[in-house]
């Protein structure tokens, strides 16, 4: 548990007080936005086994969620959709949707860790590859995303209950890709993903 403070305590020491962590979910799926999450943790908080969101369970993730909102000093959220991620490409969607999590971090950020990404951001960053599972607030901003995107995905679910995204998340699960070439492509897929487009092909011809 010790080391997920290293990168913070090496900032407070240098009378740094007010960090923000950031981290995104869903580069990945086939379907929906990719979700940001920047947190800034007060200097005492403590989460007995926090770590990267993929590697708790679902129960933990949603138990972590509410203690890190109740405690946390700043929350921001970013969202970019799928039909920005059609246009820019998941990277740079990725980039967007970090920065507007921190300009929507509601106090005041001094230093940002970010998991693996460069940003140019008007505060100094520390991009930290596998962030997640070394920096505290880095990991906090993953349960943070992870969870808010799966509560989105849970809601398509109830609209198009055949695609199993309940379960799969939008992952290109053996599940979700039988039931695209089923079913067709949803207004909510990304239209530049491999087996997305290999689907729209297939129709048009």
């Amino acid at each position: 548990m010790i080391e997920l403070y290293k990168y913070e305590n090496e900032l407070y020491e240098k009378g740094i007080k007010y960090i923000a962590g950031i981290d995104e979910v869903g580069r990945g799926p086939l379907v929906g936005p990719v979700v940001c999450a920047s947190v800034v943790l007060p200097r005492d908080f403590i989460l007995e086994g926090l770590t990267d969101s993929k590697k708790l369970s679902e129960k933990k993730r949603e138990l972590f969620y509410d203690i890190i909102k109740e405690n946390a000093l700043g929350i921001g959220i970013g969202i970019v959709d799928e039909k920005r991620i059609d246009e820019v490409n998941i990277l740079q969607a990725t980039k967007e949707a970090m920065t507007e999590a921190f300009k929507n971090t509601p106090c005041e950020v001094e230093h940002v860790l970010i998991d693996a990404v460069k940003l140019e951001l008007e505060v100094p960053s520390t991009s930290i590859v596998k962030g997640d599972s070394k920096s505290i607030s880095i990991a906090a901003a993953s349960v943070i995303a992870k969870v808010t995107r799966d509560r989105m995905m849970n809601e398509l679910d109830k609209k198009y209950p055949m695609y199993g995204f309940k379960r799969n998340k939008g992952y290109p699960t053996k599940e979700h890709l039988e039931a695209l070439n089923l079913y067709g492509i949803t207004s909510s897929h990304r239209k530049t993903y491999g087996p997305v487009s290999s689907v729209i092909e297939k129709n048009n011809n």
